[in-house]
């Protein structure tokens, strides 16, 4: 295989097993799991399903819960050790629906692209199960992600995704300081000012059905501080360029 997705788990014993069957149907993908010592038993659910499909497979077994970002990073250090070309990554709350997996990977090979984003707000995408505080919160961030960074995409904090092998390389990931939801606007970030070409595909995204959310407040403000981080370390040193941001307005509302 070419290409292996990438997925952190926490208590998410209900999910995996029916996710990852779904993508191994597809016949194009490997698998890796990085469990964060899940107290339900997701790990070992793992670890069979491993073992019923070896070499497509694989587990990765966290100790602690370090946050997303860093299962993140820890999986794509484990997935460049292998052959794979193409990396993505996804929940593993069902949220994200395996079938997409198809269409990003034909928009990375078709080397015109090297981030691929599976996004909720581009032209044909959108969220399904949320209450409207939570599609404004969610829509609300992404665009002041997106002004004030000047990214052009604007699924700023979607997890499903995928990057060209040279992409993680060029990543210095273990430099990467958010954890949360924070972490997708860091990566995009640094893609974008290393010149990586980045493209959205839309998705429909639905709303977990079992387990709990890993959502918080205290991830809200890590996103919130993380862009204000990553600008004031920008070469502009904090000083917002008025014309980018209203280009960046224009382009948001007129689709272009």
């Amino acid at each position: 295989m070419e290409s292996i997705v990438v997925i952190p788990t926490y208590n998410e014993a209900g999910n995996v097993s029916t996710l990852i069957s779904a993508i191994l149907d597809l016949g194009q993908f490997d698998v890796l799991i990085v469990d964060d010592n899940s107290p339900d038993g997701t790990g070992e659910l793992a670890d069979a399903l491993a073992g019923e499909h070896p070499g497509r497979v694989h587990v990765l077994h966290r100790q602690t819960k370090t946050g997303l970002g860093r299962a993140y990073v820890d999986g794509f250090a484990r997935a460049l050790k292998g052959p794979y070309q193409y990396v993505l990554q996804m929940d593993a709350d069902l949220s994200h629906d395996p079938g997409y997996l198809p269409t990003l990977l034909e928009t990375l090979r078709s080397g015109e692209v090297d981030v691929v984003i599976g996004s909720r707000y581009a032209s044909g995408g959108g969220t399904v199960g949320w209450p409207f505080k939570r599609r404004m919160l969610s829509w609300g961030g992404s665009l002041y992600a997106r002004l004030v960074l000047g990214l052009k995409v604007r699924d700023v904090t979607g997890g499903f995704k995928g990057f060209r092998r040279v992409v993680l390389e060029s990543l210095n990931l273990d430099r990467i300081r958010s954890n949360g939801y924070a972490f997708q606007i860091e990566v995009n970030f640094l893609c974008n000012r290393q010149g990586f070409r980045l493209a959205e595909v839309p998705i429909v995204f639905r709303e977990r059905q079992i387990g709990a959310s890993k959502l918080s407040k205290a991830i809200f403000w890590e996103a919130l501080i993380t862009v204000l981080r990553l600008r004031l370390g920008d070469w502009t040193f904090g000083r917002l360029d008025l014309r980018t941001l209203a280009v960046n307005w224009r382009h948001w509302f007129s689709g272009t």
